[in-house]
């Protein structure tokens, strides 16, 4: 094995491993912060902020355009910089100004008037983020994790003391939006002083062209990834009011715990990786096999102790969310493996298919939204998402890939055994349930005892993975 590809499993490692610590302990602070939110606020103003984050969200993903894609994977990121940061700070500037001027007529498109004044608010968050999106991607690039979780927990700590200050003094929504603005301004200033690199503006036109040619399909598909996500908000606000929002909007939330952390990590490693190494193939199914260990049974669990699990930590005024919580955790163990494979085809220059993908399931899924919506309300909302991955999109990407050269067999194997594992798992909840009353004690007791069942069944595999990670990151001879 050659220094270089040793140099660089090292590197993935290390950043993963930063990335892992960062991710789940920021999640935690950030389930402690909505569980005494969620005791301040009521569902309704829970459903108002998430119209304004959803707004916030969609010129976000536009405002990027796959330009911090294109930096962490270019072989001239110096030269390619100043062109990627006026393009950003162009569009940036458009985009807040647009946001602020329209929030009243976008929240009545969305049927919710009093998310306007957040929106407004939000909209600086843009700006922010894209002054800061050359730093953000050379720490990427870089696999920096460590200073990425500097500013992460800096992010955090304002975010979350400028919330509750202002939350507690009677801002209610108002208050999540100025900290949200608060923690941008925090963390995009330790970005540059972190990435050392100083602002620096300029257009060269022979750059223009190939940045955005890359860029442009992946903001797309970012943009169609961010209403696969996210149209069921814009529906279920039209169909069922901001109550009914604020019901589902919790049950998101509490799914997207150890999801996002375990998604957040794969991005943060799998493209500079994917982008570098000479033998993506055994990549992929390695990062499909981990990430599926992790995901399957983490979204199982949640699945099976939704209701302890909102009663324990929310009250009983949230139990509406516990059975839209069992099918969001089925589906956000399928974004993983796609989160994955997104990145597998964006290094290899398959950006036009994931786009492809990603029409047709925003497409699938809106059609579905809307008539599950009006028949059974939020639940529908839930398990429409779980029926689209599993009948649409996963057989999409595994074509795509087959089609990329990728030998499913290798990545579907490695799959296999965490799937296997997680019945008995799962048989080990069933059981306690049955045993055991009490929302708190169903809670602890079976979540602890399907973990231990998972972890004795995994043990063999885990051993088997890890021997074969230090035998291909060890130093060559």
């Amino acid at each position: 094995m050659s220094d270089a590809g040793s140099n660089l499993r090292a590197k993935v490692a290390r950043g993963a491993a930063w990335s892992s610590v960062s991710t789940i302990t920021l999640r935690l602070g950030s389930v402690v912060v909505g569980i005494v939110l969620a005791r301040l606020l009521t569902p309704s103003e829970f459903g108002v902020y998430a119209v304004a984050l959803t707004v916030q969200s969609i010129l976000m993903t536009v405002a990027d355009l796959g330009l911090s894609a294109s930096l962490v994977r270019s072989d001239e990121p110096e030269r390619i910089a100043p062109t990627v940061a006026t393009l950003g700070l162009a569009i940036g500037v458009t985009t807040t100004a647009i946001s602020v001027a329209t929030s009243s007529l976008l929240a009545d498109l969305l049927g919710s008037p009093p998310a306007a004044p957040a929106i407004s608010v939000l909209a600086l968050t843009l700006l922010l983020s894209s002054v800061s999106l050359v730093p953000y991607s050379m720490l990427l690039r870089r696999f920096q994790q460590r200073e990425l979780f500097i500013v992460g927990v800096a992010d955090f700590v304002v975010s979350t003391s400028v919330t509750l200050a202002l939350v507690a003094l009677g801002f209610s929504v108002m208050g999540l939006a100025i900290g949200r603005v608060a923690a941008q301004i925090v963390s995009s200033a330790l970005q540059f002083f972190l990435a050392r690199v100083r602002p620096r503006f300029r257009i060269d036109r022979d750059v223009v062209r190939p940045v955005l040619g890359f860029g442009l399909p992946i903001a797309l598909a970012n943009l169609l990834a961010w209403g696969l996500i996210n149209i069921d908000n814009i529906v279920l606000v039209r169909v069922a009011g901001a109550t009914a929002l604020g019901f589902y909007v919790l049950a998101f939330n509490i799914s997207n715990w150890p999801m996002s952390a375990l998604s957040q990590t794969v991005r943060a490693v799998s493209l500079p990786y994917f982008s570098r190494t000479g033998n993506a193939d055994e990549g992929l199914a390695r990062f499909v096999g981990l990430g599926w260990a992790a995901a399957f049974p983490a979204g199982g669990l949640l699945a099976m102790l939704s209701a302890p699990l909102v009663f324990t930590l929310y009250g009983q005024r949230w139990l509406p969310a516990a059975p839209v919580l069992a099918a969001l955790g089925v589906f956000g163990a399928l974004r993983v493996i796609f989160d994955i494979f997104n990145a597998y085809l964006y290094a290899h220059g398959h950006s036009r298919p994931v786009l492809v993908v990603q029409l047709v399931w925003l497409v699938t899924l809106t059609v579905g939204m809307v008539f599950a919506t009006r028949a059974f309300g939020i639940l529908g909302a839930g398990w429409v998402h779980v029926i689209v991955a599993l009948v649409v999109v996963l057989p999409a990407y595994l074509v795509i890939l087959r089609r990329a050269g990728v030998g499913l067999l290798v990545v579907l194997k490695r799959a296999w055994w965490p799937s296997v594992a997680t019945l008995p798992a799962a048989g080990a909840v069933v059981l306690t349930q049955s045993l055991v009353s009490g929302p708190v004690p169903r809670l602890l007791i079976g979540g602890a005892f399907a973990s231990l069942v998972y972890l004795v069944v995994m043990w063999p595999w885990a051993r088997r993975e890890w021997r074969e990670v230090r035998r291909q990151t060890a130093p060559a001879e």
